[in-house]
C-alpha cells in the first residue's frame, strides 16, 4: 500500500483534512478497479551453495521412521526451515527445494507415512498424517542447522498436509502455504456434496500401494483412460477388483463410510471450527478457477477469518488464478489465452511471505491486499481486502419457463420437465487427469434432451461476475434419490458455450432443517414427485466478465459423466452399494410460489476503467 507523507505547514491543518479525504477516496476506488497480480517484490537473493542429506531418518511418536531429504545452505549456520510431506516421491521435488534453500531455507521433503521408503502403512487419510506433521515439525526446529522456525507448503494433497499439521498446532509452526489444497473429503473429493467423482476413483487405483500401481499407459497410472467403460460396472465398491487396484484396507471404507460421520473421516477432518481454533499461524493459499480442488481454498479462508485461534491467524490469504491444479504453468487454457498477467512470480512471493514470517525481515508483505483474484474475460487482476470482493451486488437470476434468465421474478408458470437415464447419461466436458481443462465448449451436451437451459438475452453491455455463487431451485423426482447439477457457462456469439462453474448436490444430502442445503452428516428422505426445496452453493465459482453481445447461461441436469459418477436413483442409503439403475423423471419449478433462481456474484465496473 503506497504512503504519503503530507508536510503540515502552520495554518495548513484544513489543507490537510483535506487531502486526507481524497487520499483515502483514492484508495476507495483502487481497490474496486482493477490491479496488479500480487508483486513479489524483494525477497532473500540466491547466494547459498546447497547442500544435500538424502534418505535419512525422522522419528515418530509411534516408533516408526519417515525417509526425509534435507537440502540447506552448505555454509554452516541456523537457518529457517521448509517442510514439504508428499506421497509421490519426495525425490520428484528437488528443483523447488534447492532454489529456495540458495535463498537461506532448510528444505525438507518428506515421503509419506507408507509412501516409498517411509515407514508404515500407507492411509492417504490415516488420521496419523496429521500427528506426523506434528512431529517432523518440532523435530526439524530441534535440528542444530535450524533457527527454530519452520514453515510448511506444497500443491494438493501436500496442501492438504500443511492444513493437517496445522491443526495440530506444532510450537515451531510459524507459517502455511497450501496451495490448491482439496477441503475436508465431502467437499470435493472422493464425495462432492456427497456425489462420488471418477478422477479419485482413478487416483484410489494408482496410489492403492507403497509404490505407483499402474494400469497401463495414459494419466493417473492408466487408470483415467477409457473411464465411461470403466466405471459403467456396478457396485463401485467392487472397483478394487473390477479395476484392479492393489490390496489395500483403506478402499472399502471410502465407500462403507458414506457420511461425513464416519470415524475414518472423523478423524481426519481439518475444517471445523474446533480444529481451526487450533491453528494459530497465518496461511497463504492459491487456487485456480479450473482447479478440481477448488473449493478448500476459499473454504479455509473464509474459516480462518472466523475461527482462527490467533490475530495473525485470522487474517488469511488467498490468490486465484485463471489456472488448472497445476497452477501458474499456462497462460493457455481450452484454447483460451488469458494473456501476460497469466502467470506470476509465485514463488517470489512465497519466499517474500517466508522472509517475513521465517526470517522476520519487515518487508511490507502484510501491507498487501489479502485477496487476489484473476478476472478472466478482460484478463486483469482484482485485489481486495476481503472475500467475497467487498462491492459484490449479489443478485438473483431467475429460471423461467421460456428457458430465460433474468432479474425478474417469475409469475405463474408451468414447470420444465426431462428424463434422467443413468444408462445414458449427459456428456461431462473433456477433463485430464482430474481437472476440467479450462473454459471448454460445453454447447454440444447442452442441446440433448436431459438438459434444461436458461439463458439471458443478448447482454447489452459487459457483465462483471466474480466470487461465490449460489443458487435455490424447487425439484421433484420421481424416484427415491437422484442427483441435481447446475452449471455457468459464457455463451458466445458463435454459439459457443465456455464452461465457468458448476455446483453439484445428491439429493438425499439435502436438509430440510436448514433450507435444503447440503449436509455432509445424514441423509435425508426423498418421497417420489414431491417437491423439495434445494439450496446449492457452487463449489467450483468464477471470477469472468460477460462480454456484451454475449449471453450468461444455466443447464441444469442429473449426471455429468463420467467425470461424476451417476446416481443409480434408487432409495440405496449407500450408492457404492447399489446394484441396478433406475431412470429418473425430473421436474423443475419456477413460479410464484416456487421460484428457482441463481445468485451471481456482480461487480459494479467502471466501464472506462474496463475498457482500458
Amino acid at each position: 500500500m503506497l504512503r504519503y507523507h503530507i508536510m503540515v505547514l502552520p495554518g495548513s491543518f484544513w489543507r490537510l483534512c483535506f487531502a486526507s479525504v481524497v487520499f483515502l477516496a483514492m484508495q476507495l476506488v483502487c481497490l474496486h478497479a482493477y490491479s496488479q497480480p500480487p508483486q513479489p517484490g524483494n525477497y532473500s537473493e540466491a547466494k547459498y551453495e546447497v547442500a544435500a542429506e538424502l534418505n535419512r531418518d525422522a522419528p515418530m511418536r509411534d516408533g516408526i521412521t519417515l525417509k526425509i531429504d534435507i537440502f540447506r545452505p552448505k555454509q554452516d549456520g541456523k537457518y529457517p526451515a521448509v517442510l514439504l510431506q508428499t506421497p509421490y516421491n519426495k525425490s520428484g521435488q528437488v528443483a523447488r527445494a534447492k532454489k529456495f534453500a540458495a535463498r537461506g531455507y532448510a528444505v525438507i521433503n518428506v515421503d509419506s507415512r507408507g509412501r516409498f521408503e517411509s515407514g508404515g502403512e500407507w492411509d492417504p487419510f490415516s488420521a496419523k498424517h496429521k500427528t506426523d506433521g506434528y512431529d517432523l515439525v518440532q523435530w526439524v526446529a530441534k535440528q542444530p542447522w535450524c533457527n527454530g522456525n519452520v514453515g510448511t507448503y506444497g500443491l494438493s494433497y501436500m496442501g492438504w498436509a500443511s492444513w493437517w499439521t496445522a491443526s495440530q498446532a506444532p510450537p515451531a509452526l510459524k507459517a502455511i502455504v497450501p496451495e490448491v489444497a482439496p477441503p475436508d473429503h465431502f467437499y470435493n473429493c472422493p464425495y462432492q456434496n456427497g456425489i462420488f467423482v471418477c478422477w479419485m476413483m482413478d487416483w484410489a487405483g494408482t496410489m492403492s500401494a507403497r509404490l505407483p500401481h499402474s494400469a497401463g499407459p495414459g494419466a493417473y497410472g492408466g487408470f483415467a483412460v477409457d473411464r465411461e467403460k470403466a466405471y459403467s460396472n456396478l457396485p463401485y465398491i467392487d472397483f478394487d477388483k473390477t479395476r484392479n487396484y492393489k490390496p489395500n484396507p483403506w478402499w472399502k471404507k471410502w465407500i462403507n463410510q458414506n457420511t461425513a460421520q464416519g470415524e475414518y473421516w472423523k478423524g481426519i477432518s481439518y475444517q471445523t471450527p474446533q480444529s481451526y481454533a487450533k491453528i494459530k499461524v497465518p496461511s497463504l493459499a492459491i487456487s485456480g478457477w479450473f482447479d478440481a480442488n477448488f473449493p478448500g481454498t476459499p473454504m479455509n479462508y473464509l474459516g480462518m477469518k472466523k475461527y482462527g485461534g490467533s490475530p495473525a491467524a485470522r487474517r488469511p490469504r488467498i490468490v486465484i488464478g485463471p489456472w488448472q491444479h497445476i497452477i501458474n504453468r499456462h497462460r493457455v487454457a481450452a484454447g483460451v489465452d488469458f494473456g501476460p498477467q497469466a502467470i506470476i512470480d509465485w514463488d517470489g512471493y512465497v519466499l517474500r511471505w517466508f522472509d517475513y514470517h521465517l526470517k522476520g525481515i519487515d518487508n511490507g508483505v502484510l501491507d498487501d491486499p489479502p485477496v487476489h483474484v484473476f478476472v478472466m474475460g478482460c484478463n486483469k487482476w482484482r485485489a481486495a481486502a476481503d472475500w467475497p470482493l467487498p462491492q459484490t451486488e449479489f443478485t438473483k437470476f431467475y429460471l423461467h419457463g421460456s428457458k430465460t434468465l433474468s432479474t425478474q421474478p417469475p409469475g405463474k408458470e408451468q414447470p420444465d420437465r426431462y428424463v434422467y437415464n443413468p444408462e445414458k447419461p449427459t456428456p461431462s466436458a473433456p477433463f485430464g487427469n482430474a481437472h476440467i481443462d479450462g473454459p471448454q465448449d460445453i454447447s454440444k451436451s447442452a442441446a440433448r434432451n436431459d438438459v434444461l437451459v436458461y439463458q439471458t438475452p443478448i447482454l447489452k453491455e459487459d457483465v462483471e461476475v466474480v466470487g461465490p455463487i449460489t443458487s435455490r431451485i424447487f425439484a421433484a423426482t420421481s424416484c427415491k434419490d437422484t442427483d441435481w447439477m447446475i452449471r455457468l457457462s459464457d455463451v458466445h456469439p458463435d454459439g459457443k458455450a465456455l464452461f465457468l462453474g458448476e455446483g453439484v448436490m445428491r439429493a438425499r444430502h439435502r436438509d430440510p432443517d436448514n433450507g435444503g442445503r447440503f449436509n455432509p452428516n445424514k441423509l435425508s428422505r426423498i418421497e417420489p414427485d414431491q417437491p423439495y426445496e434445494y439450496h446449492i452453493d457452487f463449489w467450483r465459482p468464477t471470477g469472468n466478465v460477460f462480454a456484451r453481445g454475449h449471453r450468461i447461461r444455466i443447464e441444469i441436469s442429473s449426471s455429468y459423466y463420467p467425470y461424476y459418477l451417476r446416481n443409480p436413483n434408487t432409495e440405496a442409503d449407500n450408492i457404492g452399494l447399489a446394484t441396478k439403475f433406475q431412470t429418473a423423471k425430473q421436474t423443475i419449478f419456477h413460479d410464484n410460489v416456487r421460484a428457482s433462481y441463481v445468485v451471481l456474484p456482480l461487480i459494479p465496473v467502471d466501464k472506462k476503467t474496463q475498457r482500458e
